[in-house]
């Protein structure tokens, strides 16, 4: 299998293998002409802020074309966190009530949360944990489709049916899924997803799903001058009907811009289906070749694009991988080897020649 991505676009170094992009990928070569195009946008005054309006327009129909929503639904926020801690501090939750996750999770999507008064976080062992910890006082199940931890894959329709059994919402983090696998957001209540991984752009903007239909009367606490109708009436401040009421100051233009860009040119490269093939065979492909030479691996076969193998020492191991051309990521007591458009079978190939050297 060769890259469906021209590994010419990327920063990426000669004679290495980067398995790095569920933590930070290599960089997009072309990311300055977004920056150029925020540039040009920006000097033009008055009417240029027009164009950077329409910039915005532009990217949330972007991501709502490749998430199967509606544009309105579609807004940004800074981070997972600040979309989950938004969610955490204007979600009705009652005292007594918990909200369920799993000890994988993320501390992004349960932060928001964790600090509420009066809400019991109930942490189940593992994806498989959840079903037993929910009930009729459950109000949210939280989750990401792929794990960042293991690389498990969640069965979101099961978990949506038990959020619907109880009544509870489902708030979904697809940062491990968005830009290589085809995402279903209407599955969830909310979703988020960071910018800088697999979509290919910069920290600083997120992507903030609302479910109008399962939501419809959703509202954050708090608002700013761009999440607010204009003129702002202060006696009664309006939020903007659409997914953007995420977002209460100015959005961050030079990501957004990027993340536009980057969206758009892996489009040309390859389609959603082509790309979500081909990193599902060279993950599969990892995995097996891990488990035949007999190493551990926390990555069961329903997994995403991650293949994650416990080491009591990350950080060394990375290092000693990377001194043998192969680009992995650690902590947490494991291996993270993340696979994109851009890599190939050569690249799994280094991996697993590389590997016995760093295991012990």
């Amino acid at each position: 299998m060769t890259p469906l991505f021209p590994r010419e676009a990327f920063d990426i170094g000669p004679d290495v293998a980067h398995l790095c992009c569920g933590g930070e990928p290599p960089w997009l070569r072309s990311h300055s002409m977004a920056m150029a195009r925020y540039a040009e946008h920006r000097n033009g005054g008055f009417t240029g802020r027009d164009l950077m309006d329409a910039e915005v327009l532009a990217v949330r129909g972007l991501l709502a074309e490749e998430w199967g929503v509606a544009l309105a639904e579609i807004g940004f926020v800074s981070s997972v966190a600040d979309g989950c801690a938004m969610l955490g501090e204007s979600l009705e939750l009652p005292p007594g009530c918990n909200v369920v996750a799993a000890d994988i999770e993320y501390s992004s999507v349960l932060g928001g949360f964790a600090l509420r008064p009066g809400v019991e976080m109930r942490i189940g062992q593992g994806l498989a944990g959840i079903a037993g910890l929910v009930d009729a006082r459950t109000r949210a199940i939280l989750v990401s489709d792929i794990s960042q931890l293991t690389g498990e894959a969640a069965d979101l329709p099961a978990l949506r049916a038990l959020a619907d059994a109880v009544g509870a919402a489902l708030i979904v983090d697809f940062t491990q899924a968005a830009g290589w696998k085809r995402v279903d957001a209407a599955m969830a209540d909310f979703a988020f997803s960071s910018c800088y991984k697999w979509l290919l752009g910069s920290t600083g903007i997120t992507v903030a799903y609302w479910n109008m239909a399962r939501q419809p009367h959703w509202a954050p606490r708090s608002g700013g001058w761009f999440s607010l109708v204009a003129p702002i009436d202060w006696q009664a401040p309006a939020l903007v009907p659409d997914a953007m009421r995420f977002c209460r100051g100015n959005p961050a233009f030079v990501p957004l811009y990027m993340l536009g860009h980057a969206v758009t040119v892996a489009r040309g490269w390859a389609g959603a289906a082509a790309v979500e093939a081909h990193v599902l065979a060279l993950t599969a492909a990892m995995r097996q070749g891990v488990l035949a030479a007999g190493l551990p691996c926390w990555t069961p076969s329903r997994h995403g694009a991650n293949v994650c193998i416990p080491h009591p020492d990350s950080a060394a191991a990375v290092a000693g991988l990377r001194a043998r051309g192969v680009m992995a990521w650690g902590g947490r007591g494991r291996l993270r080897f993340s696979f994109h458009g851009y890599n190939g079978m050569d690249d799994v190939a280094a991996a697993l020649a590389a590997l016995p050297a760093v295991m012990g």
